[in-house]
């Protein structure tokens, strides 16, 4: 009989109390031989992912989420690939990363340390249970990980796995990583409300699921939001340089949530530069809908409504805004951007600086695509999510995200007066 989601986070803090003493050592072996036991078991994931897929279709889910829960082999080879690096990053556990001398004699260390159990609730992408195990594991924390349906037997092959891995050795307990299998809400709010055990949860899906951990959490959370992102084109853009950006930016990959959902560009360039990236875009399948002012320069767009400014689209459609200024960019950015990732692509320094300033986001690029927004391109490794939020951790979280921080105080027998 498979444990409750409170028996499994119970076991999960008995695990962590073991991992927070592990060494990097037997940390770093265990995700060795995981990332070996996966890429040896493609033949387990695949034949598990094409059971998904095919119930999916019949289900009717949409093509973006098809997308996110297909593992072909290159999915796989990167899913092993980041692991591998997450083993060679340094372990942020036990860094000292400042340490004082007081007055009195009295050496204060602050000194990083596990968060302890971390519990993960994701839809579609059963990469992220390889990715949070990794990440998890290497920073001495013991991962709790409840997968959505529609991935069930991908998920519960990768977590197989690595049980497997883990029964065969003795250092790393076998409870740190553990799959929920019960895809009721009711286990989700279960979870949401397990205070005594969780110390970090992190949601990573749509509105309906943010919705139900903003009203049910009782345990600390790190939301992983929504990613409106905005690519802005500023006056002074060189044209080469802004198309090959907004072009990767929004179709390299649509259905993730660094994929660009709006343009906007300044007045003194539009006219001349929209029409021929708008052309390249549609070529791609783009849908374009414009304001006002973008449908004069280039006809074929459909209009844009308000809805268009605030939808994170996670498809091949780009909503497309002509602005006059600088400011105005920045104000539309504050009102529909969701602080995950924001682009200026600019020659004039001080636009950039101001852009970069101003903008209320984790992730800000100048003269660079919104893609690059991701903890494997940040040099994490991996990430956990993307924090659209601003305590304790913002844009993409990897290892020291899952850490925190404690004083350690040295003394030789002072005494407070």
């Amino acid at each position: 009989m498979a444990a409750s989601v409170l028996e499994v986070c119970r076991q999960a803090r008995q695990a962590a109390d073991v991992m927070r003493e592990l060494n990097t050592a037997a940390k770093d072996t265990v995700l060795a031989g995981i990332a070996d036991a996966l890429d040896g078991g493609r033949g387990r994931l695949k034949a598990a992912n094409v059971a998904d897929l095919e119930s999916a279709r019949r289900s009717g889910v949409s093509q973006t989420l098809l997308d996110r829960l297909t593992l072909t082999d290159a999915r796989i080879t990167a899913m092993v690939r980041a692991i591998r690096t997450v083993v060679d990053l340094p372990d942020p556990a036990g860094q000292v990363i400042r340490g004082t001398a007081r007055p009195n004699g009295l050496l204060i260390e602050q000194v990083r340390e596990p968060l302890g159990v971390i519990a993960v609730i994701y839809e579609a992408r059963p990469n992220v249970t390889a990715d949070v195990t990794a990440l998890c594991l290497k920073s001495g924390n013991a991962a709790v990980l409840r997968g959505s349906s529609v991935a069930a037997r991908t998920n519960a092959a990768i977590a197989d796995i690595v049980a497997e891995v883990l029964r065969g050795q003795d250092r790393v307990p076998v409870d740190a990583v553990q799959l929920i299998r019960d895809h009721s809400r009711e286990a989700v709010i279960e979870l949401l409300s397990a205070a005594e055990y969780v110390d970090l949860l992190v949601p990573r899906g749509g509105p309906g699921l943010l919705a139900t951990v903003r009203e049910h959490a009782k345990v600390p959370v790190v939301i992983d939001g929504d990613g409106n992102c905005h690519v802005y084109v500023d006056a002074s853009a060189e044209p080469a340089m802004a198309t090959a950006i907004v072009v990767n930016a929004k179709t390299s990959r649509p259905s993730v949530c660094n994929a660009a959902e709006t343009l906007l560009v300044h007045a003194d360039i539009a006219a001349s530069w929209l029409p021929d990236v708008l052309g390249e875009l549609r070529g791609r399948g783009v849908i374009v809908r414009g304001d006002e002012r973008t449908r004069k320069i280039w006809p074929d767009a459909e209009p844009a409504t308000e809805a268009d400014w605030a939808t994170e689209y996670l498809d091949l459609v780009l909503a497309v805004r002509v602005v006059d200024r600088l400011d105005d960019a920045l104000e539309h950015i504050a009102r529909y951007g969701t602080r995950n990732s924001e682009a200026i692509v600019t020659r004039d320094i001080a636009a950039a600086r101001r852009f970069a300033r101003a903008v209320d986001s984790g992730s800000v690029f100048v003269n660079a695509s919104t893609r690059f927004s991701d903890g494997g391109e940040f040099g994490y490794g991996l990430e956990i999510g993307v924090s659209t939020q601003k305590l304790h951790a913002r844009g993409p979280m990897g290892l020291e995200a899952l850490t925190c921080v404690k004083n350690v105080t040295w003394g030789d027998g002072q005494i407070r007066t």
